[in-house]
């Protein structure tokens, strides 16, 4: 992995554990306790979903600009 996807998941995996705790610590009902954590990983998910989809994104144009260059040393 490289050091930028470590960090990513490093923060969201540290982001997911303080939650869950403050959740589970907080004096909500159990059915309140389920839904809230629920929502918190649905929204976590496609916030990692955007995030993974503009680092493919970022990866589509680096190789585009490579292959543009090898065609410009090649012609």
């Amino acid at each position: 992995m490289k050091k930028e996807t470590k960090i990513i998941v490093g923060v969201l995996a540290g982001a997911a554990l303080g939650a869950t705790i403050a959740l589970a610590l907080s004096s909500d009902s159990t059915s309140d306790l389920k839904g809230k954590v629920s929502d918190f990983f649905a929204d976590l998910l496609d916030a990692s979903k955007d995030k993974l989809a503009g680092l493919a994104g970022k990866a589509t144009d680096a190789a585009d600009k490579v292959k543009d260059k090898i065609a410009e040393i090649n012609a």
